[in-house]
């Protein structure tokens, strides 16, 4: 029998409908436990019986029902799929089961498939019940084994969200007799919200591979929306997701369990199996763990392997097979390095008669360090970099190539602190979570820190991070300085002799929301780092073949750029060639509010061509903003579509490699240059140097010398100046500015004003929103004025001024006031003031031009021009009058 994930190829060709975000770690995410398997040859046939059930009022739930063989009564197993998934996903395993002799039930939970309803995130009123239910249809079954009237004999397995149900389901229903989760959480708040810090990478997988916040139940939109909003949960978020955990009903879990957790694994690391164990043990039921190589984060989830020991379980804990080999209590996959010239890793298991846990056996090793202080930018950018969500099975699993000597983390200068230790003398294997003690001072009232240790080699160079993992900690009244005791990510990693222990503390990671706010961090150490050795180390190979190095970096480099300029991968329409040059055109665009009964954004259309400079305007409130998120990927429409060069705008699609934006200004390092932070920058995006086109952006931005001074000494001018040439990097197609004058003084304005014209006469297009209405007018060749989430009026700036109805008349002599007395009581005439140029004459709204120029030559005025005169101003406030 096979268990196995499908396959990024597979999920494609399959189910196009629903590529999702994020490339790889996506798939997982949406078929993690989405476990499939093949028939062989003889395989005994299976019948599948699909229908409809009504679960409650005006939910219905699409199952699948599987038997084989004859119809004496067996026991029963309710499979649950992955987020984002649905019951089809887990069909090759719920066949092999019903060969093996169970009666398989699958569905697809509510909001996914061809089932109705909101997603609740196994609400215990909505997910939970709906299982509950099944379990009642299961107990009328006649093939269906029953422990009394009512109860029938029933497993329950499923990996990630669908391994959540299953524990739920064990402790809300005792009807539950075993269960198999992998991959899953324990506590959801503490998953998503670890130690009070937000994951704001995997949370927006999350509600986008959900289909977005409105497929989701109220609450739970608003939540993210209020959480994603501040970058920061409150105690009514993690509340709500903790009566979601299985957690909340921990000690009704009293069923034999069989925890499989994934190594590589930032979204549900181990330490939630750890949680899950060690609740259910004390309830007094039989608990195995199993530590597997792979995880969210991609690496080999070694399938085949997982689905005889979930079959074992069920056959020892539902079938009453005491013959059943379950294997041991606590199993841990190890890499031994490469195979023999495929590419592919060499595992091994090592195994104990009890489960350690992640702090017992623990050796210490002295640190040394002095004490350290760091900033945290303002903004929080740029980020470090630890693990990369979204493409975890980008170069066969990028997390799981620490094992092989591998690390793509990053740290930039003056943003961390780090303490390290003296070479060992001899392999250390650790297995769960190093614990220290620093003492945190912040010039703010609160910090955030980011803790990892490395493997640092003998060179005192080069490092790996272990699983790409790292562990935030808020660290709350650290204005008067806080002993802070830390427990970092549970590992099973081999440290080889000669190598050393690096400890260190970012303000910053790619993964997590800092605080925006600049702040300065002093950490000095406490004590020594205590690290878990329960187990001895496995055999390892020696010298790897060369390509084992150079191909995963290579992909790691490519990974990160993928993720970290926004290319993830989603479905989307196919590419407009009619539209190939237009770098901007959007048609019937809408986005509603949260409580989506009015809209903030309403059938908003209009293109912007080469070469143009647009202005984007409108008062407060008039769906500037979100047009511009939705624009970048950052929001998804409720309606309608963006194109930007024929190609639609989905979050993360790759044409926004194309597209530049500064947005809220942009977070730099004082103490280095203006050339240093943006090269910087663009490092950390891990493309190519030579596509920075650095030299031409600074060019444009026109900084000259001050590009050798720290940033510390920059005005604003200047700071907001390198904000638009960090955003010119790479020369994008369309650049997009939001208030890029917001601070400046005169002269630096009419600086603003010349770098957005020279960048827009290369042939190239910038977007700029603003509430200077005189620099929009002297800097835009055309216009988009909104109001209330609509378009008013859209065009060239001259066209949109000059529709006024005040002219401006040269006169080639000054008029006579008695003249100019005469023009004003003409029929059509609203009234006329003499300038020094001539005069200015309002129409009223019987009067045009022509009709005025025929009675200004009757009256011998001697005329050399006549014109629109009106200020944007005027124009602007005069759509918005007539839009109310």
């Amino acid at each position: 029998m096979d268990l196995r994930l499908p396959g990024l190829r597979r999920a494609l060709l399959r189910r196009p409908r629903r590529t999702l975000a994020a490339a790889a770690a996506v798939v997982v995410i949406a078929g993690a436990g989405t476990w499939t398997a093949t028939a062989s040859d003889e395989a005994v046939p299976v019948k599948r019986t699909d229908q409809v059930m009504d679960t409650a009022e005006g939910v219905r739930i699409d199952t699948s029902y599987f038997t084989s063989g004859s119809d004496d009564r067996r026991p029963a197993v309710l499979l649950g799929h992955g987020f984002g998934g649905d019951k089809d996903d887990v069909r090759g395993q719920a066949e092999d089961l019903a060969r093996d002799g169970y009666a398989v039930l699958t569905w697809s939970a509510r909001g996914f498939g061809e089932s109705t309803g909101k997603i609740g995130l196994n609400d215990p009123k909505a997910e939970v019940a709906d299982v509950s239910q099944l379990i009642d249809w299961l107990a009328k079954r006649p093939e269906v084994q029953l422990d009394k009237d009512g109860d029938p004999r029933v497993g329950a397995a499923g990996a990630s969200y669908g391994g959540a149900i299953s524990l739920l389901a064990a402790g809300y229903d005792d009807r539950v007799d075993a269960i198999a989760p992998a991959i899953t959480y324990w506590n959801l708040a503490d998953a998503l919200f670890p130690n009070g810090v937000y994951k704001k990478l995997w949370t927006g997988i999350f509600f986008n591979t959900g289909g977005g916040c409105e497929k989701f139940e109220a609450e739970l939109c608003e939540m993210y929306e209020r959480v994603a909003e501040s970058g920061e949960p409150d105690a009514a978020a993690v509340r709500l997701l903790q009566e979601r955990s299985p957690e909340a009903v921990g000690d009704r879990i009293k069923v034999p369990t069989l925890l499989m957790q994934g190594q590589t694994d930032s979204l549900f690391p181990l330490a939630q199996a750890d949680e899950a164990a060690k609740a259910i043990e004390a309830g007094g039921a039989p608990v195995e763990v199993d530590w597997i190589s792979g995880g969210h984060d991609g690496g080999d989830m070694e399938t085949s392997r997982l689905q005889s020991r979930v079959n074992a379980w069920f056959d020892r804990y539902l079938k009453d097979d005491k013959g059943a080999d379950t294997g041991s209590a606590f199993r841990v996959t190890r890499t031994l390095g490469a195979g023999s010239g495929d590419g592919e890793t060499r595992l091994s298991g090592t195994t104990d008669d009890a489960y350690p846990g992640l702090t017992s056996d623990r050796q210490s090793i002295a640190l040394a360090g002095r004490e350290q202080s760091f900033s945290n930018p303002a903004g929080a950018n740029p980020p470090a970099v630890s693990a990369l969500p979204g493409l975890g099975s980008a170069a066969g699993g990028l997390a799981q190539l620490s094992s092989l000597g591998v690390s793509i983390s990053l740290d930039f200068p003056g943003q961390f602190a780090a303490f390290q230790s003296k070479p060992v003398a001899d392999d250390l294997q650790i297995t769960g979570s190093p614990t220290a003690t620093v003492h945190v001072k912040s010039t703010s009232e609160d910090a955030v820190l980011f803790a990892k240790v490395y493997d640092v080699g003998p060179d005192g160079r080069s490092q790996v991070l272990p699983s790409q993992l790292v562990e935030p900690i808020r660290v709350e009244g650290a204005k008067s300085g806080k002993d802070v005791e830390l427990t970092l990510p549970a590992i099973d990693y081999q440290l080889d002799d000669g190598h050393s222990l690096r400890l260190v503390l970012a303000s910053t990671d790619l993964g997590y929301a800092s605080p925006a706010a600049p702040a300065t961090y002093t950490v000095s150490l406490k004590g020594d780092l205590e690290v878990p050795t329960p187990l001895g180390a496995a055999d390892r190979t020696g010298a790897l073949p060369a390509w084992v190095w150079y191909m995963p970096i290579g992909g790691a480099v490519i990974a990160a750029a993928l993720l970290l300029t926004g290319r993830r991968r989603i479905a989307t329409p196919a590419p407009d060639p009619a539209l190939a040059e237009v770098p901007l055109q959007i048609t019937d665009l809408s986005k509603k509010y949260k409580n989506g009964d009015r809209y903030s954004v309403r059938d908003l259309s209009f293109r912007v061509e080469k070469g143009q400079v647009l202005g984007l305007l409108g008062p407060n409130g008039a769906g500037k903003t979100t047009t511009l998120r939705m624009l970048m990927g950052l929001i998804q429409p409720d309606g309608g579509e963006i194109r930007v060069f024929g190609h639609a705008i989905v979050p993360g699609a790759p044409v926004l490699s194309r597209v530049g934006a500064f947005v809220e200004g942009a977070g730099f390092l004082p103490h280095l240059s203006g050339r240093e932070n943006l090269e910087l920058y663009w490092r950390a995006t891990g493309r190519p140097a030579e596509d920075a086109h650095l030299d031409e952006a600074l060019e444009i931005a026109g900084l000259g010398d001050a590009l050798a001074r720290a940033v510390r000494t920059y005005s604003q001018g200047m700071r907001q100046r390198l904000a638009i040439a960090q955003a010119m990097l790479g020369l994008p197609d369309l650049l997009i500015l939001d208030e890029p004058t917001n601070g400046l003084d005169p002269p630096q304005i009419r600086e603003m004003r010349e770098v957005m014209i020279r960048y827009a006469a290369a042939g190239r297009t910038v977007i700029v929103s603003s509430h200077l209405l005189a620099e929009v007018e002297q800097t835009c060749t055309h216009l988009v004025v909104m109001d209330h989430g609509k378009l008013v009026q859209a065009g060239p700036v001259g066209e949109i001024v000059g529709s006024g109805d005040t002219l401006l008349v040269g006169t080639s002599v000054p008029v006579e006031e008695p003249i100019v007395e005469k023009i004003a009581a003409l029929p059509g005439i609203d009234s006329a003031v003499r300038t020094d140029d001539g005069l200015v004459v309002r129409l009223d709204a019987g009067g045009s031009a022509r009709r005025l120029v025929a009675e200004l030559v009757r009256l011998e005025v001697p005329v050399e021009s006549v014109g629109p005169h009106r200020r944007l101003e005027d124009a602007f406030l005069t759509l918005i009058g007539e839009s109310a």
